[in-house]
């Protein structure tokens, strides 16, 4: 037999208090579980959901439309309000629940209040510093993925993330949204193509596709500061890695294959593929110019990119994405298609009849239903989130 240890407490002996280090487990547990919290989380959604009205609202004054409130501040704060006000908090939430510590949390929360001090009476540089130091929290929620795993999708969002840095700081001293255009399409882009890789995996046979989707990333970054120091070589360069990168996504994505599935995952593959479409239409104005876009070619590049990609990966990933941020199900119902199929045609209307044929009316029309479109899917996509459908016996 085993002699007993020395230190070993004698039976019926009172057992030695635990020390302060001991708890330190219990106590990780339970901030893990609050933090799982879907009413949590759901707190970092609300400024990311006021950035969205007031951003489409200041879309709306754009058009000379009848908006609900007019500020001359909107149409100033319109395009970083929905990109890195909007669209940033909720990235840096979902990469922040993959993380899942405290730390994290500080990156949604100061790219959504950033939105709400532009939106305020504040100053407008106050915005837009906490908007800056929200981007810097977001790419910092990378260090540790990093650290956790050296992969390429980590790599390619955090490309994604410098750019996203690169446009707050920017915005301090440039007013112009369309010279940071490139630096927002980029972090966007590059964000989702990271995501897109992860979940291709499976089905991408060749070594040599990550790879090149790696050096296509780290290419259009570089593009994107051309586009800014030497704007004749950027812009073409921009709109050749930005095409260069939606061939990727057609070859190597799953979607070429589940669009000819049905329910959730034709859905899925429709809206990704449209997106795609956009983008390269997007690829091809910015290749055709040499400078700073105005005029049609801005509003449809800005739009192609921001509402026909950006908001239709949002419609598509929804139902799929939400679930694990939030914890609570999304579940899919084929009137997701209703806001899916006006939002890309009140595009067509705007950026076919609008930008491309000049034509002022459908120009106008194609923004107020593209908003239509958004209100809309958001008004249906809470819905089923409140109201699952109940489980048959």
């Amino acid at each position: 037999m085993t002699a007993p240890r020395q230190d070993a407490p004698r039976p019926g002996a009172a057992r030695p208090v635990p020390r302060p280090g001991q708890s330190k487990p219990a106590r990780e547990r339970r901030i893990r579980a609050f933090l799982r919290k879907p009413g949590f989380r759901m707190l970092f959604l609300l400024p990311a959901g006021a950035a969205l009205l007031v951003g489409l609202n200041a879309g709306l004054q754009l058009l000379g439309a009848d908006a609900p409130v007019k500020l001359d501040r909107f149409p100033e704060i319109h395009g970083m309000l929905l990109v890195l006000s909007f669209v940033g908090t909720v990235i840096a939430l979902e990469r922040t629940v993959a993380l899942g510590k405290v730390a994290g949390y500080l990156s949604p929360a100061l790219l959504g209040v950033a939105g709400l001090f532009m939106i305020s009476p504040l100053p407008l540089l106050v915005g837009k510093l906490v908007l800056l130091a929200g981007t810097i929290a977001m790419l910092l929620v990378y260090v540790p993925l990093w650290r956790r795993q050296r992969d390429n999708v980590v790599l390619i969002q955090v490309l994604g993330g410098v750019t996203a840095v690169g446009a707050a700081a920017l915005w301090l001293r440039v007013p112009s949204i369309a010279v940071l255009l490139p630096f927002l399409i980029s972090f966007v882009v590059l964000t989702i193509a990271g995501e897109r890789l992860e979940l291709a995996r499976i089905g991408i046979t060749s070594p040599r596709a990550e790879p090149i989707l790696t050096s296509l990333a780290f290419a259009m970054t570089m593009a994107t500061v051309a586009t800014l120091l030497w704007p004749a070589a950027g812009y073409p360069l921009f709109g050749l890695s930005l095409l260069a990168m939606v061939a990727w996504l057609v070859v190597f994505d799953a979607a070429r294959k589940t669009i000819r599935g049905t329910g959730l995952p034709r859905y899925i593959a429709a809206c990704l593929l449209a997106g795609y479409g956009w983008l390269a239409i997007a690829g091809v104005v910015l290749a055709l110019h040499d400078t700073t876009l105005t005029g049609a070619a801005y509003d449809a590049v800005l739009h192609a990119v921001f509402l026909g990609f950006t908001i239709s990966m949002i419609m598509a990933h929804a139902p799929v994405i939400l679930p694990a941020v939030l914890r609570k199900p999304l579940p899919y119902t084929e009137l997701f298609w209703v806001p899916a199929v006006l939002l890309h045609a009140s595009l067509l209307l705007r950026l076919g009849l609008g930008d491309a044929a000049g034509i002022q009316g459908a120009w106008v029309a194609g923004g107020v239903l593209n908003v239509i479109s958004i209100l809309l899917f958001a008004v249906m996509a809470f819905w089923q989130a409140t109201h699952p459908p109940k489980a048959t016996a």
